[in-house]
């Protein structure tokens, strides 16, 4: 019988292999190792990594639990929950600032995070043949111009104030919005709406008259509030100024609502919005719609909750019944706002 002597293999640890001099002193400590391991843990969650994301990218920095509810459709208890593991593991700090928590990334892991989010994630995205989310260099010049026009329009406002405002805009349309071939023009829009509501918060601090201003809300602005905004314009024109948001704002208009709002001639602004705080310091009146407790609570304004139906769970028939419904009470509130405007008929 023959013997066959195997072939030393570095691979296997036999004679080939050559153990380097103290190996332990090129593996990371044990303690940092654990530390480490429980953050990289921490954001093993995709939705916890979106999170941080979004607070790292975000123009000033920051975020509030009301914009990262947006990120999915998870309610505000999940979204504590998550940055709670987040910011036991220190990667970030918090603030409270009236009605809102505000989160942070801890300032001595910024430069770590922005490695991640900057140069790790994007080429892993790319070995997955996956797109990132394109950022705001992609639209800087465009941003740029929308700022020179609306610092034009609101002289008393920083440019840089402006700007920042603009690029939040963006940001908060560019993470639901369907329609990518409006998104700088909605941006202009929406942003033009918030720097219009400072304006008028400001004035109202110096008892300045103004048209009532009315809010609807609901979880995604793409049927509710969009109809009630649409019938209170239709029936009070200029005499209210009207604003609609969501919660979790969906990429577009519900289908089932669009021939409901062409009807009423709603304008072009009828896209689903993010709710800013703006909003609702500005408004007198606070109309919330299935969205929870997801609206601050501020001292001095009007809130009504409208038991309503969902149009996206409706057929045309029942949309149909929604919209009645909603006009009834748009009625309503109208002739308590304005008691001497005649209401002409839809």
């Amino acid at each position: 019988m023959t013997t066959t002597t195997p072939t030393p293999d570095a691979t296997t640890g036999d004679e080939g292999c050559t153990p380097m001099a103290s190996p332990a002193d090129h593996a990371m400590g044990l303690d940092a190792a654990t530390h480490v391991a429980g953050t990289l843990k921490a954001l093993g969650d995709p939705l916890r990594l979106r999170m941080l994301s979004l607070i790292a990218t975000s123009p000033t920095g920051e975020a509030c639990v009301c914009d990262l509810a947006t990120v999915a459709e998870v309610s505000q208890p999940t979204v504590s929950h998550h940055l709670k593991l987040l910011k036991d593991v220190e990667l970030l700090t918090s603030e409270r600032r009236g009605t809102w928590v505000y989160y942070r990334v801890r300032p001595a892991l910024r430069g770590a995070v922005t490695t991640l989010l900057d140069s790790f994630a994007p080429i892993a995205a790319e070995a997955a043949h996956l797109e990132p989310l394109a950022g705001l260099t992609d639209a800087e010049q465009a941003l740029e111009r929308i700022t020179d026009r609306l610092a034009g329009e609101f002289p008393g406002r920083d440019r840089t104030a402006v700007l920042s405002v603009v690029r939040e805009s963006y940001t908060g349309l560019a993470r639901s919005s369907a329609v990518r071939a409006h998104l700088v023009v909605n941006t202009e829009r929406f942003a033009r709406q918030r720097l219009a509501d400072t304006a008028r918060t400001l004035a109202a601090a110096t008892d300045t008259p103004h048209r009532p201003q009315v809010l609807f809300v609901c979880v995604a602005n793409a049927g509710r509030s969009q109809l009630a905004a649409a019938l209170l314009h239709h029936y009070a024109g200029q005499a209210v100024t009207v604003r609609s948001a969501g919660s979790t704002p969906a990429g577009e208009v519900h289908p089932g609502v669009r021939p409901l709002l062409a009807e009423l001639s709603a304008d072009t602004d009828a896209f689903p919005k993010p709710l800013t705080d703006d909003a609702v310091r500005a408004a007198d009146v606070v109309i919330t719609m299935g969205c929870g407790d997801t609206c601050p609570i501020l001292p001095g304004k009007r809130y009504e909750d409208w038991a309503v139906g969902d149009p996206a769970l409706a057929s045309e028939t029942g949309v149909r019944a929604i919209r009645d419904e909603i006009d009834r009470r748009v009625r309503a509130l109208l002739a308590d706002l304005l008691p001497d405007l005649p209401l002409p008929t839809r």
